[in-house]
């Protein structure tokens, strides 16, 4: 039984995902479909592409979701249809003990599928991580207890810029200036 975990780039280009697939789909190739087993988060990009190559090839779905919320914070659109869908089809649900998704439930994710998985797939573009239960974090994690990891980025592939959250700081009112 080959089990592969993933981890990856949530903010994948348009353009990306069908390189990401191809590449996903020819390394999961390499292991019989009655022996695959595929865990994932399903979190948007990497996760879902990974998901969809695995049951694609006749494999079998673990999702490991971080937290009970984490549905229910996901916005509407494209990617909660997808989720939604894999959820469905995945022969096994995990769901982490967290009420709420964040860096602390997504830390406890990564380390169940870094606990149950042979090989860990990173779609990675190599920068830094930093985050908490980000893809960086899960690869140095996989790479300190001895786990192969196989880096999986295309040519081509890239990522959308971040966007982040305004902070809840309240401004500063601006200060006068009184020249004499």
């Amino acid at each position: 039984m080959a089990t592969i975990a993933v981890t990856g780039h949530a903010n994948l280009t348009g353009a990306s995902l069908p390189l990401v697939a191809e590449a996903l789909a020819t390394l999961l190739a390499r292991y019989p479909a009655a022996e695959l087993t595929g865990m994932s988060c399903l979190a948007a990009g990497a996760d879902t592409v990974f998901a969809d190559a695995v049951l694609a090839l006749g494999g079998r779905l673990v999702a490991v979701l971080p937290s009970s919320d984490y549905r229910a914070r996901m916005p509407a659109g494209p990617h909660a249809a997808a989720f939604d869908r894999l959820l469905q089809a995945a022969a096994e649900v995990k769901v982490m003990p967290y009420r709420r998704a964040g860096a602390p439930a997504y830390a406890a994710a990564n380390r169940l599928l870094l606990g149950r998985a042979e090989l860990l797939v990173a779609v990675w573009d190599g920068g830094p991580g930093g985050r908490t239960g980000g893809t960086g974090d899960a690869v140095a994690a996989a790479r300190a207890q001895g786990m192969p990891v196989e880096v999986v980025w295309p040519a081509g592939a890239a990522r959308q810029p971040l966007v982040r959250a305004p902070s809840a700081k309240r401004p500063r009112p601006a200060r006068s200036r009184i020249r004499s």
